[in-house]
């Protein structure tokens, strides 16, 4: 599952910061998913040994990528891709779980974020089997959107089944919840303080040896300082941001992003930057970043103000960022720490 999505921008993500006194953090980090994970806890006498916990943490990511990946014809949501319409695959608890909160996102945003828009992905030029980034021509671009549409899948049981030849495509959330498993696996290890990341993807539990949060630096640009950003310590949260700086094309003068809004079958053109999303779930701040920038800096602002979600907007006006914090992240940000 190649899900190195540029628009979750690693660097945003402030690496641990030294520890003064107390017990050693253990580290350990390695490739996948196309990118990198990267776990840091601090061990107690409970604890397994090192070699056992990370072998934990692969055995995690490794099944997800073996259930979720577009990038793998073998993945068992690329078996139910190749399948035709009115078909039924049994499929793995946490794929049927991931479905349906994706699909409690396409409904929620009116079908602007749809699990099932991989054909427009790779039409356009972004996705697992694209050749070339390019405006499509309108009759082709209609007739692929009639292979899109959340609304003709259903979980039954334990089988995802769909009316109509559409694709599934969970590369927004899974990465999200590969960490949110690792956290729960962690905690069953006997680790109560950790920092997880994957792909991007972040979850932090507890605190450091000294006692100080787990750390993330939040870009806050603003038209007199471009390069301001805001020191976050996490407990018991997961971030996650969505963003096109560096997967999109120009054509014709236009900036066409790899985030496509299915409503239109086409990619977002307005002017959001980023979106940061800090949420208790990483599987849900991993889906509400991509939903947010989705909607784009009115609708995407509105959505969040009315579920009262902690989201930071950064804009782009020409070649001047400016960030608009919602409430909810004011909240957090005004105590530079975010409790659970």
């Amino acid at each position: 599952m190649c899900l190195a999505r540029p628009f979750l921008m690693l660097n945003l993500l402030a690496a641990l910061a030294g520890c003064s006194g107390g017990d050693p953090v253990e580290t350990f980090s390695g490739p996948t998913m196309g990118s990198r994970y990267d776990i840091q806890y601090v061990p107690t006498a409970q604890t397994p040994q090192r070699s056992q916990v990370q072998a934990e943490v692969e055995r995690i990511l490794g099944e997800v990528d073996q259930q979720m990946s577009s990038y793998r014809d073998d993945s068992e949501v690329q078996r139910f891709n190749a399948m035709p319409a009115d078909s039924c695959r049994v499929m793995p608890p946490g794929v049927l779980e991931l479905v349906q909160y994706g699909q409690s996102l396409s409904s929620a945003s009116d079908g602007a974020y749809d699990q099932t828009v991989g054909p427009l992905i790779n039409l356009w030029g972004f996705g697992a089997h694209s050749r070339l980034q390019q405006v499509p021509r309108p009759a082709v671009l209609a007739l692929t959107r009639q292979r899109v549409g959340y609304q003709h899948l259903r979980v039954d049981g334990g089988q995802l089944c769909k009316d109509a030849a559409v694709a599934v495509d969970l590369n927004s959330i899974a990465a999200g919840y590969a960490v949110e498993r690792i956290g729960a696996r962690l905690q069953a290890l006997g680790v109560g303080n950790y920092r997880a990341e994957a792909t991007g993807q972040l979850k932090a539990v507890g605190h450091k040896p000294d006692g100080s949060a787990w750390q993330i630096s939040v870009p806050t640009p603003s038209v007199g300082d471009q390069h301001a950003s805001q020191t976050l310590g996490i407990d018991g949260y997961g971030v996650s941001t969505s963003a096109d700086q560096t997967h999109f094309f120009v054509h014709d003068g236009t900036r066409y992003s790899h985030l496509l809004d299915a409503r239109t079958g086409a990619p977002i053109t307005h002017a959001l930057s980023s979106v940061t999303v800090i949420h208790p779930s990483a599987t849900a701040a991993d889906g509400l970043s991509t939903l947010l920038m989705i909607l784009g800096p009115e609708q995407g602002w509105a959505y969040a103000q009315l579920h009262d979600i902690a989201a930071l907007f950064v804009r782009r006006d020409g070649e001047v960022l400016s960030s608009r914090p919602t409430p909810a992240f004011e909240r957090m940000a005004a105590v530079g720490k975010v409790d659970h």
